[in-house]
Formats: C-alpha cells, sequence, structure tokens
C-alpha cells in the first residue's frame, strides 16, 4: 500500500528510529537510517556523549502505527506516533521524522486480534527453523497471526513483506485483559538490566528513563505516555511511603518539570534504603541500585499505574 500525507501506516523494521529532524542527523546515524535499521551497529558505534544526542525523540516498533502528516522528496516523512502519547506536544501522538522506507500501508485484509513478543529480543524467519528475515524483534511488540501455529511456530503478518513470517509460538502471548500486576511489570523491565542508556531509545539495544517505563508496561498491553513528565500526569500518586515495587519514583530540582523515572524495587525500612531500576544517564546503562542522596534530593513523587 502506498504512503499518504493523511493516512495511516505501520512500521516495517524491528525498531525505527524518530528524529528531530533529518537535518539533525549525525554521521554515526548510518546504520538506524537504512531500509533494515540496524539498530545494534547503532548504538555499539557511539561514544558516551552521542549516546544522549538529543536529535534523537523516541523509538517505534514494527507493526506500530503512526500517521503520515508530510513526505519529503529526499525520502523523510513526517509522522505522528499515535502509540506514544504526548499530549504537551502533539494530542494525537508524538511527532517526529523516520525515512519513509522504514514505513509500509496498512493493509486492510491483514486484520485479527495481535499478540505480543515476550522475548526480550528474537528474529522473525522466512519458514519454520528457516533463515532469518528479520532479526531484532523486541520484547512489546504486536504481531498479527497469520495461521495457527505449526509444530511450535507461529506464522505472523508484517508490513511490507507480502508472505507470513514465523518465530517460536512460546514468543508470542495473547495481550492480558485487565491491569497487570506490578511483579509482572517490574520482571519485565529487569530483563533490561544493563542495556546501553540511548536518548530516546525504546529498545533492548538502548533505552532511557521513561523509555524503559514504556516498554515495560506496553508488554502488557498498556500504552503510557512517551515522556516522564507526561507518566506522571497518567498515573495515580500516592505517600511517600506507600509505594511497592513496581511503582514509579519521579525527581525534578526545583521550579523545574520532571526530568527523570525510576521503577521501584524495594522500599525503604529497617536499615535498608529505598531502591530503584532505572536507565541512568550519569552511568549511560540500566541499573538497579540504592536511591542515591542526590536522586534522593530531587524526588518529587511516587505513583502507581
Amino acid at each position: 500500500m502506498e504512503l499518504q500525507p493523511g493516512r495511516e501506516a505501520l512500521v516495517r523494521v524491528a525498531v525505527a528510529t524518530l528524529w528531530s529532524s533529518p537535518e539533525a542527523i549525525r554521521p554515526i546515524d548510518g546504520p538506524a537510517l537504512t531500509t533494515g535499521a540496524d539498530i545494534p551497529t547503532w548504538v555499539s558505534g557511539m561514544d558516551t556523549e552521542q549516546q544522549v544526542g538529543d536529535c534523537v525523540l523516541s523509538q517505534l516498533l514494527l507493526g506500530e502505527r503512526v500517521l503520515v502528516t508530510e513526505l519529503r522528496p529526499d525520502g523523510w516523512a513526517h509522522v505522528i506516533a499515535v502509540e506514544q502519547p504526548a499530549a504537551k506536544l502533539d494530542p494525537r501522538g508524538y511527532p517526529g521524522w523516520l525515512p519513509a522506507d522504514q514505513l509500509a500501508g496498512v493493509d486492510p485484509a491483514r486484520t485479527g486480534d495481535p499478540l505480543v513478543v515476550d522475548a526480550t529480543i528474537t528474529a522473525l524467519r522466512a519458514d519454520p527453523d528457516g533463515p532469518v528475515v528479520l532479526p531484532g524483534v523486541i520484547v512489546g511488540t504486536r504481531l498479527v497471526p497469520a495461521g495457527p501455529a505449526r509444530d511450535g511456530w507461529r506464522p505472523v503478518h508484517i508490513p511490507g513483506q507480502p508472505a507470513p513470517l514465523w518465530l517460536p509460538d512460546g514468543q508470542l502471548v495473547p495481550i492480558p485483559i485487565g491491569p497487570p500486576e506490578a511483579a509482572d511489570v517490574l520482571a519485565v523491565a529487569q530483563r533490561l538490566l544493563h542495556v546501553a542508556y540511548i536518548w530516546g531509545g525504546l529498545s533492548a539495544y538502548g533505552i532511557d528513563c521513561s523509555g524503559l517505563v514504556h516498554l515495560a508496561w506496553r508488554r502488557f498491553g498498556v500504552l503510557l505516555p512517551r515522556d516522564a513528565d507526561d507518566q506522571a500526569v497518567a498515573t495515580n500518586p500516592l505517600p511517600l511511603g506507600a509505594e511497592r515495587p513496581g511503582d514509579l519514583y519521579f525527581f525534578a530540582r526545583p521550579g523545574r518539570k520532571i526530568h527523570h523515572i525510576g521503577i521501584v524495587t524495594a522500599v525503604a525500612g529497617g536499615r535498608g534504603s529505598r531502591r530503584m531500576l532505572h536507565a541512568c544517564y550519569r552511568r549511560r546503562r540500566v541499573v538497579e541500585e540504592p536511591m542515591p542522596a542526590d536522586r534522593a534530593a530531587t524526588l518529587v513523587g511516587v505513583h502507581r499505574v
């Protein structure tokens, strides 16, 4: 299906990066711009300063819906990521740019209740146990089944692919009905321990603090906003001390908006201290640790989804 402004499209690569503008692209960003979007090579090629370049806004997963708002002759598309709420930027979703060849038109014939990928990282194959066609598919990706499982493999429809691709059936699960248990969400987030911090990242190759929260809840069909300050608005505040593992800590400097978020892993009690899992800008990776004193000084709230 042809891309057209004003119509929805679907991400056709495992992980597409949403950019602030085509002109903001750096030489290091080349691997993320290819038709296959080689995110592992992109992330591994960055130094610590390049990991926090503000040209990256967010990332989108395979099959994610976007609204196309502009197509440029040089191959770039401006889109609204409608599955990543960002009320302060656009009531329709998160706006940004990506290469148009990382999108495919919506095929109305490919319908059905999606399943969600539960493997942290997996690959889609041409046939059961056949050659890899699309590597690097991330936990939380939603895929439409193309038929029943066969010999432990499940066929799925992929945007831009004429024939179904296959992955192990055990790596796909139904999207839960009703709110998930906080402990289950925390367990998904803990799988991303030690993943590189990438500003705007939303994958098991690189992620930021609000991306970690968004992705962990997305695995269970809950679409939280993309940015930490919006996530605070969308969740329920609790009295400090009432938190439990799986709740969210929010941080802000005096007079400033919320700039950081962490997931509660243990609460203060006895000689213990509050602990959290978070994608740490300073350490450039996802860590689980006692809340540092400088973080505690900027702790402004604890919320529950």
